[in-house]
């Protein structure tokens, strides 16, 4: 029989390509499965307490960050861990998003991981364990053709899809909608005065309402939020970040009038992804990339380099002198910032190359680079016909081309744009502003920062807080633990060693573990 015939049925009927299609079932993202895949029982070990109990643990975020703790938690518990299995530990998790989402702006077509599949939420911990990428797409019923693939880099839709699947293990432990706003002291040691536990006050982003709960063990993984520029005004319904792109772009212009020209600011992996997208999106018009270097730069992922992110070499940086450890981390930045992957570089390159072919000069080309720029201001344009005009932006720009070239370059310039999409990178101190009501138990008064110790523990003066009570960090580290620290990489062996840090050191038939 030919590999594409259609056998006939026993009445001799066939089946239609219409009759296979309804056997499946479609993820979000359009990923389908079969119904009748090998469905997991979306169900963990952890298990949901009354909202007024003392919670051991309340985790700030719901992001990879803390499903990465979460499935580090599941896997103690599986294994029977003499502490976790008669623990039974009471752990919420308190989210902002109203679901499960990873960086849902930037899931563009096409776009791959730029890690290692093996890198995910459990394998460099637990190979065995059910949470595994290789145990999704068994799940899923794609492990096979994900073989033919021949790659250890998924699509990003893909790896979002696994991380809400292992996410949905954990439903009933996660609140969403909720803005963790504050941490403060709940209650103290009689004897010591030591905090013994925590409040921590969200609020709901729908409805406003406030909740208090206590737990005495608190982990904040708020992730990131968008770093802008001084020069772009707050809240501008035409300027937007990159995370912003993939869910929001396309809702500020109607079908009958798309945007006819758009800039985009930035020289990293989200600036290109978005610079590549958008011929695609909005079809006929004209995009700009402006850069303040000479190119865009590709990312070193060479072996010997990529080992920076090895789990190990937190010891190392953590270890290392201040002034040593910035050094370093500075030096490896081409891993991870500002550069883009070569692959999206040369098809950038032969898609501007096509350019050249198409229109003998550059003021018609869809798309154009323009490199050593930089933002002075942007203002609004008055609409000479607001019935029919949407509303304009003026950049005005620095143009430091003639430092540079043999042909001088004016020095100032202007872009009128329709959008503009800044890839500036993340902030990652939410921490600060909720750990406020907590700042005067710093070790020192003088300090601005929180210490960190290495299992990311937050140091408060000797005293102040109980052996069996704490508030740990994830995410926000760069500047002790290294690279890794805002990546994908570690999570599955740093979840282990959170997990172990807050759980690991109770007592087992009354001797410390």
């Amino acid at each position: 029989m030919s590999p594409h015939a259609i056998s006939p049925s026993p009445t001799g009927s066939q089946t239609s390509i219409e009759d296979s299609m309804a056997n499946m079932k479609v993820d979000q993202n359009g990923i389908g499965r079969r119904s009748h895949s090998k469905a997991a029982s979306k169900t963990s070990h952890i298990r949901r307490h009354p909202d007024n109990d003392i919670q051991d643990l309340i985790c700030a975020g719901f992001g990879p960050a803390s499903l990465a703790v979460a499935v580090a938690l599941h896997d103690a518990i599986d294994a029977e861990d003499p502490i976790l299995r008669p623990l039974d530990p009471k752990v919420r998790f308190l989210e902002r998003q109203q679901h499960f989402a990873w960086h849902a702006g930037m899931l563009l077509p096409g776009a791959k991981m730029q890690i290692s599949f093996l890198k995910d939420m459990a394998t460099l911990r637990n190979p065995r364990s059910e949470f595994t990428f290789l145990n999704y797409l068994h799940r899923k019923n794609r492990l096979v053709a994900f073989t033919n693939l021949s790659t250890f880099l998924p699509q990003r839709i893909e790896y979002e899809d696994y991380m809400r699947w292992c996410a949905d293990h954990f439903e009933d432990v996660v609140e969403y909608d909720q803005d963790v706003e504050s941490v403060e002291p709940a209650s103290t040691d009689a004897a010591t005065g030591a905090i013994t536990s925590f409040r921590i006050l969200s609020a709901n982003r729908t409805t406003g309402q406030r909740t208090e709960r206590l737990a005495k063990h608190v982990l904040i993984a708020a992730g990131g939020r968008p770093r802008l520029p001084d020069w772009v005004p707050r809240h501008h319904p035409r300027i937007i970040h990159s995370s912003q792109y993939a869910t929001t772009a396309h809702k500020l212009f109607p079908p009958e009038k798309p945007p006819r020209s758009i800039a985009v600011i930035g020289a990293g992996q989200s600036a290109a992804e978005v610079f590549h997208n958008l011929p695609s999106r909005f079809p006929g018009c004209k995009s700009h990339l402006l850069i303040r270097g000479s190119a865009l730069r590709p990312s070193d992922d060479s072996p010997f380099v990529n080992e920076v992110f090895d789990p190990e070499r937190v010891d190392d940086y953590y270890s290392q002198d201040p002034v040593l450890r910035a050094e370093a981390i500075a030096q490896d930045k081409a891993t991870n910032y500002g550069v883009v992957r070569i692959e999206l570089l040369e098809e950038i390159y032969a898609s501007l190359y096509s350019q050249r072919i198409q229109y003998p000069s550059d003021a018609k080309w869809p798309q154009r680079i323009l490199n050593h720029r930089s933002i002075s201001h942007v203002e609004d344009l008055p609409s000479s016909n607001p019935s029919s005009d949407s509303p304009r932006l003026r950049l005005h720009i620095y143009n430091a081309s003639s430092a540079f070239q043999a042909t001088p370059s004016p020095q100032l310039e202007t872009l009128d744009v329709d959008l503009v999409i800044v890839a500036s990178g993340y902030l990652r101190n939410a921490h600060e502003e909720i750990l406020a009501p907590l700042a005067h138990f710093r070790p020192s008064s003088k300090s601005s920062s929180w210490q960190i110790a290495r299992d990311y523990r937050v140091q408060f003066r000797e005293g102040a807080v109980s052996q069996d009570a704490g508030v740990w960090l994830q995410g926000c580290n760069e500047a002790t633990h290294g690279l890794s620290d805002t990546l994908l990489s570690i999570l599955a062996v740093r979840g282990g060693e959170v997990v172990d840090s807050i759980f690991g050191q109770k007592e087992v038939n009354g001797k410390a573990r």
